[in-house]
């Protein structure tokens, strides 16, 4: 998946890694020492975080546009027909999966996601490999709502159908609530 960066727009949606989509509010700068560092001010629209995000963070971090028509279609083929390995120990299989989590890429995200549905044939998932896999449906349903711009609802139906090409189920939201 394309991972654009660039410059951002006070307003713009973006999506920042393992959160979400954020808004941002500002774009400002602050004096550290002797540096001058310009940065952007998200507002995470599930939780109402603020995050500051120095300008020359912004790739490290992995922040970027919402995904567009071609990267929904990618993600979509991937669900349908990708490969995906799970590690055997579960320590290095959370390990890993973390890392994806945090690449910003929704590419990785559902890589994730289909990996512990296909572990979660074979077994339970542990209580953190669930949070995970909650995580990864709640960050690819609300991104995918926002661009295409509609409910969260045709996004579920178009993962579901996808996911059951691979014969895999989509969990529903009401799985991970506590």
């Amino acid at each position: 998946m394309l991972s654009q960066s660039g410059s951002f727009n006070i307003g713009e949606k973006v999506v920042y890694p393992n959160h979400g989509i954020g808004i941002i509010e500002q774009i400002g700068s602050r004096t550290i020492g002797q540096n001058v560092e310009k940065f952007y001010l998200l507002n995470i629209k599930s939780s109402s975080l603020k995050v500051m995000v120095p300008f020359h963070n912004v790739q490290a971090v992995g922040m970027r546009r919402v995904v567009r028509r071609a990267e929904i279609e990618q993600l979509l083929d991937f669900l349908q027909k990708g490969q995906c390995e799970n590690n055997t120990a579960w320590k290095d299989r959370f390990r890993e999966n973390s890392e994806r989590m945090r690449t910003g890429s929704l590419i990785d995200v559902a890589s994730v996601m289909k990996s512990l549905l296909t572990l979660a044939e074979e077994k339970p998932l542990s209580f953190r490999e669930r949070k995970m896999l909650g995580r990864c449906r709640y960050l690819i349903v609300s991104e995918l709502a926002m661009a295409k711009g509609c409910e969260e609802s045709e996004i579920e139906s178009l993962l579901a159908q996808a996911l059951g090409q691979s014969n895999l189920r989509l969990p529903d939201a009401a799985e991970f609530e506590n």
